[in-house]
């Protein structure tokens, strides 16, 4: 066990498990949190863990099982273990509930499809499908049981009802019959001794044949038995006679169904009990705003942004501002903290808050901290926190605490925890001192880590002299000198007493006579303890702006570099816009001009076509600036040999070197010599060179081995597929020297038409695109001319 049931008490997780249980649905669900328990294996801690993950995720999404109306079966099954006991009614209808809840929380996760721990366990619960059928069919909803519990039960109670009503009808034709309506105090048909009686008046006595069941207080009243329904009140004794026998036989085949299952429906019990709080520790979760901390097999406690669950509990509800967050942080190379400051501080509330944090990680729930926090599962917790006194065992306060600090010492090693409030009062300061810096001396030897408050300026030294012992203060506003409750870690605290007496509202001559009786030294070091603890607060704010306003530079940096991108991308989108219009108006343009020229039949003369020509190649060449340059796929040659393999990056083709004239190089492509700078070339890398097996048609792909046809059709395909192809179909019309094209693409929408032409107007080779005459096509068919 990680700590008894004082310490517990001390750290206040009865309360705790109280909230919990607050949050269950089912009874067996209350039960196991009012019983929660801190787990001594880290398996079974991840495992609690994991599972709460899991519920938290389901309520973020809105969903969660309904396992309301599930109640506690260990009393039931427990009085049905002996052979031919009997359960009551009332104990089967919650059977019946119970085996409701649980196969409709079965269901329920099954229909999720969500793999997890959670759903494991409720495909565990093995449905039982006989013993639910019998209940269901047995008993009614409110506690009763059903005429289809047997056909013999049902018909002994049809049985019943027919004779009741006999008798009824008898006995209220006796009721209103002329010779007989005087005889009777009232019109009522009642039961004594379980059989159907009148009021008969007493003075009529003799009268009317029968038997006096009874009479009234008074003696006025006497209610009889009429003869005429005496047969009928027999057999309708015998019929409820009959009808009692029938229901005890159901009873006990029931029990003895109950009693098969009983293994089964503990298990059950126990799974639903188990979901059920863990989907009220993720309420609980989500109420502050809890988390799972990163459990490290570290001797470390490095608690972020804690907050006092407790704290934040305001009649039944969780408010977050209530608990002021707190780092709690005890490094690898830390045993021991020293936590010093004004009285109302938060001493106490930082101790308590690491304590009651381990025993709920190590109880399987999260926490209220920083996701980023990590903390180590210590095996054992030692408490030693508020007055030891007892009258009873005769024990002073001081001695108290060392009977505790001494069980301590016995048990103590390096997979404890020990936390101690207010060490070494209730003695002489001095000499209560020097014991807890015995005892913190061996509790560092043994291993074991140890949170401490203090108002002991001895410790306060003591701390700050040994290299794995640190001091930590309460923080206090300096200016309405409030505390804020918050750890700074480095200096000591002051315990400024006088302070919270002037605050609290001391009378100052009171306060002003202390100051003297403390002494100016002593005064002066609790000041400087004041003005050091105001300083660091002061840097500590500083620091925290300048790593504000860093980020916040850093962040304009980011978004002014995005935005500059942003532009960059735009500015090029409209450049290649613009140039494609107005590629696309020039090549409009040429195909207005030769379609008139065509008209005219012979009225332009060779010139004049040649100056047009001329004109929209010029046009073209103004362009050239404001296209995208080709992305380069390899370097620039520096140095090139005859016979090497090279790429024309304009072209997109190879080519193979055949003479060098300086910065211009002679190629082959396809059989045809072209001259290109070293800057329109890419050098392969590794270099290749053609072998002496290889022809001029390897270098051009063996393209030249075969005819190309003029004509490409890409009727029917998706744009991304025709212009791939019509890619391949340009280069292969260049490596065969076409100077004119045709694309079939058809009218359709006009979706690849305007691709297929937008895709022409970016490619340097094609000089010139159209739509065809009306004769041959027209719009269906787009003419491209290549230059030579």
């Amino acid at each position: 066990m990680i700590c008894n049931e004082t310490a517990l008490q001390r750290l206040e997780y009865p309360r705790l498990r109280t909230l919990l249980a607050g949050q269950t649905q089912s009874e067996p669900g209350y039960l196991r949190a009012e019983q929660l328990q801190p787990l001594s294996e880290q398996t079974d801690i991840e495992t609690a863990l994991t599972e709460v993950d899991d519920a938290v995720q389901w309520l973020i999404d809105g969903q969660a099982p309904s396992l309301g109306g599930c109640w506690n079966l260990s009393t039931v099954l427990g009085l049905v273990r002996a052979e031919g006991s009997l359960i009551a009614v009332e104990d089967l209808l919650k059977v019946a509930q119970s085996l409701r809840v649980m196969d409709d929380c079965r269901l329920w996760f099954k229909s999720q499809n969500q793999k997890s721990v959670l759903s494991d366990l409720a495909a565990a619960m093995a449905p039982l499908v006989e013993l639910q059928r019998r209940l269901q069919n047995s008993i009614g909803s409110r506690g009763e049981l059903l005429d289809s519990a047997s056909f013999e039960l049902g018909d002994l109670r049809f049985q019943i009802r027919q004779t009741r009503s006999r008798i009824k009808q008898q006995l209220d034709q006796l009721l209103t019959g002329d010779q007989s309506s005087s005889l009777f105090q009232e019109r009522l048909i009642t039961i004594r001794n379980n059989r159907y009686v009148v009021p008969l008046k007493s003075d009529c006595r003799g009268q009317l044949k029968g038997f006096v069941q009874d009479e009234s207080a008074s003696g006025q009243t006497l209610y009889l038995e009429p003869s005429q329904v005496l047969e009928g009140n027999n057999r309708l004794q015998q019929l409820s006679r009959e009808e009692q026998r029938e229901e005890r036989r159901i009873l006990q085949q029931l029990a003895d169904l109950v009693r098969r299952d009983t293994a089964t429906l503990n298990k059950n019990q126990s799974f639903l009990a188990r979901i059920d709080l863990r989907f009220a520790a993720g309420r609980l979760s989500r109420s502050y705003q809890g988390c799972r901390p990163e459990l490290v097999s570290a001797s470390i406690v490095e608690l972020k942004q804690a907050r006092h669950p407790l704290l934040m509990e305001v009649e039944g509800r969780f408010d977050l501002s209530a608990a002021v967050e707190i780092d709690v942080l005890l490094g690898e190379d830390c045993q021991a903290l020293v936590i010093s400051g004004p009285n109302t501080g938060g001493k106490s509330v930082a101790l308590k808050t690491l304590g009651l944090l381990l025993l709920m990680v190590r109880s399987g729930l999260h926490v209220p901290c920083h996701s980023d926090s990590r903390l180590h599962l210590y095996q054992h917790l030692h408490v030693d926190i508020g007055d030891e006194q007892s009258i009873a065992q005769n024990l002073s306060t001081f001695s108290g605490h060392l009977l505790k600090v001494r069980d301590i010492l016995e048990q103590a090693d390096a997979e404890t925890l020990v936390l101690l409030d207010e060490a070494g009062t209730g003695t002489d300061p001095a000499e209560g001192a020097a014991l807890v810096q015995a005892v913190l001396d061996q509790l560092c030897q043994q291993g074991a880590k140890t949170l401490l408050t203090t108002h002991l300026g001895q410790l306060k030294h003591f701390a700050h002299g040994q290299a794995t012992i640190e001091n930590a203060a309460v923080e206090f506003d300096p200016e309405t000198l409030a505390p804020t409750y918050r750890l700074r870690y480095g200096i000591p605290g002051a315990s400024s007493a006088l302070t919270t007496a002037r605050r609290l509202g001391l009378p100052e001559p009171v306060i002003q006579r202390a100051v003297q009786y403390l002494g100016k030294e002593e005064y002066d070091h609790s000041a400087l303890l004041s003005r050091l603890n105001t300083k660091q607060l002061e840097l500590e704010q500083e620091l925290l702006q300048v790593k504000q306003a860093r980020l916040e530079a850093d962040t304009a940096q980011l978004l002014r570099k995005r935005q500059l991108q942003q532009l960059k991308e735009k500015k090029q989108e409209i450049l290649s816009r613009a140039t494609r219009q107005a590629d696309e108006l020039i090549a409009a343009t040429e195909m207005r001009m030769k379609t008139l020229r065509k008209r005219k039949s012979g009225s332009v003369s060779p010139q004049q076509a040649v100056d047009e020509r001329q004109q929209f190649l010029a046009a073209r060449e103004d362009l050239t600036p404001f296209k995208p340059k080709p992305k380069r796929s390899g370097t620039i040659p520096v140095q090139l040999k005859v016979g090497e393999l090279v790429r024309i990056s304009a072209l997109g083709i190879e080519a193979r070197v055949e003479r060098l004239h300086g910065a211009n190089i002679e190629l082959q492509v396809g059989g045809k010599r072209v001259r290109q700078p070293l800057e329109a070339l890419e050098q392969f890398s590794p270099r290749r060179f053609v072998t002496a097996s290889m022809g001029s048609g390897q270098v051009s792909r063996k393209m030249m081995d075969r005819q190309i046809s003029p004509q490409l059709k890409l009727i029917g395909q998706r744009v991304d597929e025709a212009l791939a192809q019509l890619e391949r179909f340009i280069d292969d019309a260049l490596l065969h020297n076409l100077q004119q094209v045709e694309i079939i693409h058809g009218s359709g929408e006009g979706i690849l038409r305007r691709a297929v032409r937008e895709h022409l107007a970016g490619v340097a080779v094609v000089t010139a695109f159209y739509a065809a005459p009306i004769a041959q096509g027209g719009d269906n068919i787009t003419i491209a001319e290549l230059s030579g």
